[in-house]
């Protein structure tokens, strides 16, 4: 099952996008080619599955966090809850 993204913004300068993430919803596999911020709106667990790796991040609503491009994964949500955050990609 794959998370559904809904783009909020999009113009010059930023792409804003909501994702929600049904339990065990994923991302599929993708790289960012943008820095990026992102806000989640739900406090809980994504695992991150990377080429180095699974690790699991825990999330809290309302803070942020940041990461420069290049970063390549898949995003699950281990939750038995709905899960969901903004991304802010900077162009």
């Amino acid at each position: 099952m794959k998370a559904n993204p809904t783009v909020q913004i999009d113009n010059d300068r930023v792409n804003v996008t909501e994702w929600q993430f049904a339990p065990g919803a994923d991302t599929g596999h993708h790289v960012h080619t943008r820095d990026y911020v992102v806000v989640p709106l739900t406090t809980g667990t994504l695992r991150l599955v990377e080429p180095g790796g699974v690790r699991d991040a825990q999330l809290q609503a309302g803070v942020s966090y940041a990461r420069q491009a290049g970063v390549a994964h898949n995003v699950v949500n281990v939750n038995d809850f709905e899960f969901r955050f903004i991304e802010i990609e900077l162009k």
